[in-house]
């Protein structure tokens, strides 16, 4: 399993137009291939700031499956107006768990 982190900085004042557009997003998340779940975060010391957890079955079900779909092209265009800065996307594999 892969997880996706993509840190989105959101225009001040866009905020709950943005987790509106991720929860409408939810369903094309859930039916892209690979796709096992999605978790959206917000930053208490920076209220504009939020993280977008996506567990993937692969890098690729999302770098190339899912970023080529139009469920990507249908994303951008429920949140990419609400973006202040380009999302910084990175991806990690799990090493430890616990608790």
């Amino acid at each position: 399993m892969i997880t996706e982190i993509a840190q989105f900085d959101i225009k001040p004042g866009a905020e709950a137009e943005f987790e509106a557009g991720v929860k409408k997003a939810v369903p094309i998340f859930e039916r892209a291939a690979g796709c096992q779940g999605v978790d959206l975060r917000r930053s208490i010391e920076h209220p504009n700031r939020y993280w977008l957890f996506v567990v993937w079955e692969t890098i690729e079900d999302h770098t190339v499956g899912f970023r080529s779909s139009a469920g990507f092209q249908e994303w951008r265009k429920l949140v990419g107006h609400c973006f202040a800065a380009p999302p910084d996307v990175q991806h990690s594999n799990q090493i430890l768990s616990f608790g």
